[in-house]
């Protein structure tokens, strides 16, 4: 019986969230009101019937190990199969491999006792509420090497500028990736491999002192593999600077693409946490906004989204802001495009405006 086994693949993804992941990795940066990046690939894996998945970790992920944890929110804290994280540990003397060719080689033993016989590798980039039963059906119908997730964009915003673009024949085989901007047909870092070709091509890799699997394994080897791609059509986003992560999250202010994501697939699961519901006390004045559990609200709040456990006082005032975690607000503050990460408090009095296109964005457990 054919069946997927799951990786999520961290290695090559670097501090694209300048201050919000200087102490922690892009995969657990917070979104959307109680959700971290890596929730999204998790459940989609999760929700796909993938019932193990190993996590490369690259550096700084004691946040995203404290989140995850055994894995038990996504139902992967299991007697066999599972979550499995795996930090980098380069103990085989004898290594020649290099960047993410390093996690294939030295976390092999992941792969080999696995009965699953197809992968899914994806990083956390990538944000959608997806499920690749189809697609791989469509992997297994066309006996594809490889099956590339796609998605079609109509309006090209910058974090589109770095990723790549399919080109495929007639037959819907992938015959190139480009980086022409003029090619709205986008790679969206999830595919799918068979397991058999994985391992030969990450031994391949290493004897040419390779040092990225996708480019190096797949990529450069187009003519001799068959690679497909299979068209994601629902919502989603990329997630690469602070703007696509301050412009999308107050893209869920709009209902429509909060019930996109949220409400027309399965659910995006997270870390549970309970905390009383969000209250509005007397002089409260909110609009347009999104609040999580456990906030306490006697300040004026405006197209903003804002995570578990803030606290914003009177006659303070939040505009077009993305304010996370155990945040605190004191009087007479006024926030205009501003992310504040967990822990931030905003002493009385102070003003810092941003703009869209550059928020103003204040690091963790800052006092300002």
């Amino acid at each position: 019986m054919n069946s997927l086994m799951g990786l999520i693949n961290l290695e090559h993804e670097y501090d694209f969230l300048e201050e919000l992941t200087y102490f922690r990795c892009g995969a657990a940066a917070p979104f959307g009101g109680r959700y971290r990046l890596i929730d999204f690939t998790l459940s989609n894996m999760v929700n796909s019937g993938v019932e193990e998945v190993a996590v490369f970790t690259n550096h700084k992920y004691r946040a995203l190990m404290d989140h995850i944890g055994t894995g038990a929110d996504w139902e992967l804290a299991r007697r066999h199969g599972g979550l499995f994280i795996l930090p980098p540990d380069w103990n085989d003397p004898t290594d020649i491999s290099r960047g993410d060719l390093r996690h294939f080689h030295n976390n092999r033993d992941y792969f080999k006792r696995s009965k699953a016989d197809h992968v899914i590798i994806s990083g956390s980039q990538f944000i959608s509420n997806s499920n690749y039963k189809k697609a791989f059906e469509y992997h297994l119908e066309r006996d594809a090497d490889v099956t590339c997730v796609s998605t079609h964009v109509e309006e090209f915003k910058p974090e589109h500028v770095s990723q790549l673009r399919i080109e495929n024949n007639d037959e819907d085989w992938v015959t190139n990736f480009t980086n022409d901007q003029q090619n709205p047909h986008l790679f969206t870092g999830v595919y799918i491999i068979k397991k058999e070709i994985l391992m030969k091509l990450v031994d391949e890799c290493i004897a040419y002192h390779k040092d990225h699997f996708f480019f190096d394994g797949i990529k450069a080897n187009l003519d001799k593999l068959k690679v497909q791609f299979y068209s994601y059509e629902g919502y989603s986003a990329f997630i690469n600077s602070v703007e696509s992560f301050y412009r999308h999250n107050l893209n869920l202010l709009n209902p429509e693409n909060y019930k996109s994501l949220f409400f027309k697939n399965q659910f995006v699961l997270t870390k549970i946490s309970n905390e009383p519901p969000a209250k509005y006390r007397k002089g409260a004045n909110v609009s347009g906004s999104m609040f999580a559990n456990g906030c306490v609200i006697d300040g004026e709040v405006s197209n903003s989204v804002i995570f578990r456990g803030v606290k914003i006082n009177q006659s303070a005032n939040v505009k077009n802001s993305v304010i996370m975690q155990r945040c605190t607000i004191e009087k007479d503050v006024y926030l205009e495009n501003v992310i504040l990460d967990k822990d931030v408090h905003v002493t009385a009095g102070q003003t810092f405006i941003g703009s869209k296109e550059k928020p103003f964005v204040v690091a963790k457990r800052k006092t300002i």
